[in-house]
C-alpha cells in the first residue's frame, strides 16, 4: 500500500525533542546532527548555530577548532596519548579533510561514508562543539578583575600573627579562626575546562561554577564550622547569592551535631565550663557526628571517602571599562584643541560613545571548600586524590563522546 503524501510533514525526531523538552543532551543523542547532503544544507545549520559560513574569518576559525579537536581527542582519548584511553587509530579520512563542510557531510550522509567513518565525525563535532562553548563564556574576559575582586574579601582577614600562626580574623581581636593553611584556585587549564564541560549534561560554559575558588583547611573540625561562621558575620558570603543544589557537606552530621551543640551549650552554662574544655567537648562531638562514606553523595566521580564542605557562592562583580576613561581623556583634548580647525578634534568630539561598553555589573559563581586537616590529607591519598578525581573525569567523558564508536565494535571498557 502506498504511504500518504502527507505524512512526511507530521513526522517527528523523537531523540531531538528528547534533548530540547526532555532534558537530554545533544552529546548522548544516537545522530549529532540531523541528515544533511548538501553544502547548503550544512550552511543553513551553521547560520543557526550563529555562524557565518560566508565569512572567511570564521570559517578559518572553526578549521582551527576542527585541528584542535583532533589533537585533543589523541591526546586524552586515545591510547597513543593517553594510557587509560581507547586503542583506536583516527582514520585517514578525517586527516584528509581541507573544508570544515566536509566533516558535517560525514557526519550526517549515510550514502557517502561508511559506517565507522561516519562515528568518528560524529566524535569530532563533539569536542568541536564543546570548544566553542569554552572559548564563547563572554565573562572569560573579565577574569582577572573577577578574581581580584572575589580574592579580596579573603585577603582582607587573612592574617599571620607575629608568631607566624595563620588565621581568618580581625586582627588584633579574639574574633578569629586558626588556621592550617588557605589556599586560592588558579584560572582552569583549557583542557580541564573542556573536560569538564564533555562529561557534564549541560555541556556548556555558563554552568561551570569552580573556575574562581578558595580552599580553607582548618585544625579541627569545629573550626570548620567556626569558620563558615565568620565569612556569614562577616558579610564576605551572602547566603541569599548561593546556589543551593551546589552545597554539599560529606564531613559532618549536622542534625546529629546539633543535638549535641544544644546539650553541651546546655552543660556550660549549668557547669561554668571553661571555653577550653568547652571547646574540646564541642571537638569531640564534631568527631562523632562524622558522615559515614556510604552516606557521602557527591559527584560520581568523587571518591565516596573524600570529606569536605563546599558551596557555590555569586558575587556582584563590577568592572570599569578602562577605554571608557582613555576616551574620555581624548575628548578634552580634543575640545580644547580647537576643533573648528582641527579635523581629527572634530571627528572624535562627533563621535557616538552610546555604544561604548561603560561600567557593567554581574553575579560570578566562585566555590569555596573548607577541610580540616585530617580529613584535608585523607583526600591528598588513594581514590580520593585530586589526581584520581581527573582520572576518573577524563575516563567518563571518553565513554561519552566515545559511546556510539565503542558500542560499534564491542569495545570492552
Amino acid at each position: 500500500m502506498e504511504r500518504p503524501s502527507y505524512l512526511h510533514k507530521y513526522m517527528f525526531d523523537w531523540e531531538i525533542f528528547d534533548v530540547v523538552i526532555g532534558g537530554k543532551s545533544a552529546l548522548d543523542t544516537k545522530n549529532f546532527l540531523g541528515p544533511m547532503s548538501t553544502i547548503e544544507e550544512v550552511n543553513q545549520f551553521l547560520k543557526g548555530y550563529g555562524l557565518d559560513p560566508n565569512d572567511r574569518v570564521a570559517k578559518s576559525e572553526l578549521f582551527g577548532n576542527f585541528q584542535e579537536a583532533m589533537q585533543f581527542i589523541r591526546r586524552y582519548f586515545l591510547k597513543e596519548g593517553n594510557p587509560d584511553g581507547l586503542d583506536l587509530k583516527v582514520p585517514n579520512s578525517l586527516l584528509m579533510i581541507s573544508d570544515i563542510s566536509q566533516l558535517f557531510l560525514m557526519a550526517t550522509d549515510d550514502n557517502i561514508v561508511k559506517k565507522e567513518d561516519k562515528l568518528w565525525a560524529e566524535v569530532v563535532l563533539k569536542v568541536m562543539h564543546t570548544i566553542m562553548h569554552a572559548d564563547k563564556d563572554l565573562r572569560s574576559n573579565y577574569f582577572n578583575i573577577v578574581q581580584t575582586q572575589i580574592f579580596d574579601r579573603f585577603y582582607k582577614y587573612v592574617f599571620r600573627s607575629d608568631d607566624d600562626k595563620l588565621f581568618i580574623g580581625v586582627r588584633g581581636t579574639e574574633d578569629r579562626v586558626p588556621l592550617v593553611d588557605f589556599e586560592t584556585k588558579s584560572k582552569k587549564t583549557r583542557e580541564s575546562i573542556i573536560i569538564k564541560l564533555l562529561h557534564k549534561a549541560e555541556n556548556v560554559a555558563e554552568e561551570l561554577f569552580d573556575r574562581v575558588g578558595v580552599r580553607f583547611i582548618t585544625h579541627t573540625r569545629f573550626d570548620s564550622l567556626r569558620l563558615i561562621r565568620f565569612l556569614l558575620e562577616k558579610n564576605i558570603v551572602i547566603p541569599h547569592n548561593n546556589k543551593p543544589s551546589r552545597a554539599i557537606n560529606t564531613m559532618i552530621n549536622m542534625p546529629k551535631f546539633k543535638e549535641s551543640h544544644q546539650s553541651l551549650l546546655k552543660m556550660a552554662i549549668r557547669n561554668n565550663l571553661s571555653e577550653e574544655r568547652f571547646l574540646a567537648a564541642m571537638e569531640r562531638a564534631a568527631v562523632e557526628a562524622q558522615l559515614e562514606p556510604s552516606e557521602n553523595e557527591r559527584n560520581k566521580h568523587t571518591s565516596k571517602a573524600y570529606q569536605s564542605i563546599q558551596f557555590t557562592c555569586r558575587q556582584l562583580i563590577e568592572y570599569k571599562n578602562p577605554f571608557l576613561q582613555e576616551f574620555n581623556d581624548l575628548r578634552r583634548i580634543a575640545k580644547n584643541s580647537n576643533p573648528e580647525e582641527n579635523e581629527l578634534a572634530r571627528r572624535v568630539l562627533n563621535m557616538d560613545i552610546s555604544l561604548v561598553a561603560r561600567d557593567i555589573r554581574f553575579f560570578y559563581p566562585y566555590e569555596i571548600q573548607v577541610v580540616d586537616q585530617e580529613a584535608f590529607k585523607a583526600n591528598s591519598q588513594g581514590d580520593a586524590s585530586h589526581q584520581e578525581y581527573k582520572r576518573q573525569q577524563v575516563r567518563s567523558a571518553m565513554k561519552r563522546v566515545f559511546k556510539s564508536i565503542i558500542e560499534y565494535k564491542q569495545i570492552e571498557i
